[in-house]
């Protein structure tokens, strides 16, 4: 019963055999020696040959776009807040219990509008007794400006007896040398001189004396007016005012508090208009110039336009980053400060190519490109850069000004292989 088994098991050894190590006998006895040129052997690194007249039955057939470069505006993408334009915590700059109302906060203030009042306690009284010592000094100037002149006269009276004295000197002194006058008279000469230098210096202090009575008169009267400047500045700040319309961020100082110089009364907000900001990574901060277009939308959905007011030249330290500023209209104040926003900054334009998101592909290196060919259809690749994604398709650079990407088929060819190319209408 084994006979069968064993016998199929030779036959099939012995086909195996002569169709792997007698096939080229085989195939002569059978007339096939020319397949012998078929089945010739390549080198291991010859590549495929594709003959320019073939009539595309053996190529991969891809579509193109035929691409043509425009300028478009490019923009940089910040994620970003919003702040308030102004806010200011307004404090008391005097001592003073409040006698206002409070104001609650969320309520909407003009510029000058009255946020907490102070009890003006003796401030009154204050300014009517610097007032009431304006007069008193201003009275005493007359005075003292005539004693100016009165000095004065004695002073050159006392000139005069000095140079009366000194010509009595010199007559002594002659008539004593030719001996008609005694030496006591020459004595009482000299007396009177030393008599009339004491009153000229007497005469000269007095002057000195009234005029600085004059000035102390004009100080006392600027003392007093610089009085009664302090006593009504004092109260005025009795009356808190907004320094700028807003809004309220706080409450007002409760009725009854005490205020010290410095104590808060109330924390004001200005959101109209209000501002965007941003921080700029340092390798594209050339691209942003103040003045530039700008957009955002914020957290609610909500889309808003400005301009950039503010450009930082200054790093910071830790994120190396630049800071960028937006002002944007707010005049329903529907914007708060603090919200997260993504901001749009429009920088100038620059040379693209719109071409359908599917034509993006990656080579072995992983980097992003497209697939082209050139003008005797061989493939190409060339890596791009996204500058933006729309609704028609995404935005590149890094192409020719002309070039036919492939659009359908890209992933099923490689670079340096021949295509038969179909073309596709323009997407731009």
């Amino acid at each position: 019963m084994r006979f069968f088994p064993i016998v199929t098991a030779l036959v099939v050894m012995s086909a195996l055999f002569l169709f792997v190590f007698k096939r080229e006998q085989i195939l002569d006895f059978a007339g096939y020696s020319d397949a012998q040129s078929v089945t010739e052997e390549q080198p291991d690194d010859a590549s495929p040959v594709v003959s320019d007249d073939d009539d595309g039955d053996n190529l991969v057939s891809v579509v193109i776009q035929k691409s043509m470069s425009r300028t478009i505006d490019s923009g940089l993408i910040v994620r970003g807040r919003t702040e308030a334009a102004r806010q200011v915590e307004v404090r008391s700059e005097t001592s003073g219990k409040v006698i206002s109302e409070p104001l609650r906060k969320g309520t909407r203030i003009e510029v000058g509008q009255l946020l907490c009042r102070l009890d003006p306690g003796s401030r009154k009284a204050a300014l009517a007794e610097a007032e009431a010592r304006l007069p008193e000094a201003q009275s005493r100037i007359p005075e003292a400006r005539a004693r100016v002149p009165e000095a004065q006269a004695r002073l050159s009276e006392a000139k005069s007896r000095l140079v009366e004295a000194e010509i009595n000197q010199r007559a002594a002194q002659q008539l004593s040398k030719e001996g008609f006058a005694s030496e006591t008279r020459v004595a009482s000469a000299d007396a009177a001189i030393e008599s009339a230098l004491a009153a000229v210096q007497t005469a000269t202090a007095g002057v000195a004396a009234a005029q600085s009575g004059l000035k102390a008169a004009e100080a006392g009267v600027q003392a007093a007016e610089a009085g009664i400047v302090i006593a009504r500045k004092e109260i005025e700040r009795l009356a808190i005012v907004a320094p700028f319309a807003g809004l309220l961020e706080t409450d007002t100082a409760e009725l009854g508090a005490l205020l010290q110089p410095g104590a808060p009364c109330a924390t004001v907000v200005q959101l109209d208009p209000i501002k965007l900001v941003g921080f700029i990574p340092e390798t594209v901060v050339a691209k942003v110039r103040v003045g530039s277009p700008a957009g955002a939308r914020l957290a609610t959905g909500e889309q808003v336009t400005g301009r950039v007011t503010f450009m930082s030249r200054s790093a910071d330290l830790d994120t190396r980053t630049f800071r960028v500023e937006i002002e944007v209209s707010n005049t329903d104040q529907s914007i708060s400060d603090g919200q997260t926003a993504e901001i749009v900054i429009s920088s100038d334009g620059e040379a693209a190519h719109l071409l359908p998101l599917s034509a993006l592909t990656l080579n072995d290196d992983g980097e992003i490109g497209v697939r082209i060919i050139n003008a005797d259809r061989i493939v190409n690749f060339i890596p791009i850069t996204v500058l933006r994604d729309t609704v028609d398709g995404i935005w590149v650079n890094g192409l020719p000004d002309s070039v036919d990407v492939i659009v359908v088929g890209q992933d099923y060819v490689t670079e340096g292989v021949k295509v038969e190319v179909t073309y596709r209408e323009l997407l731009q």
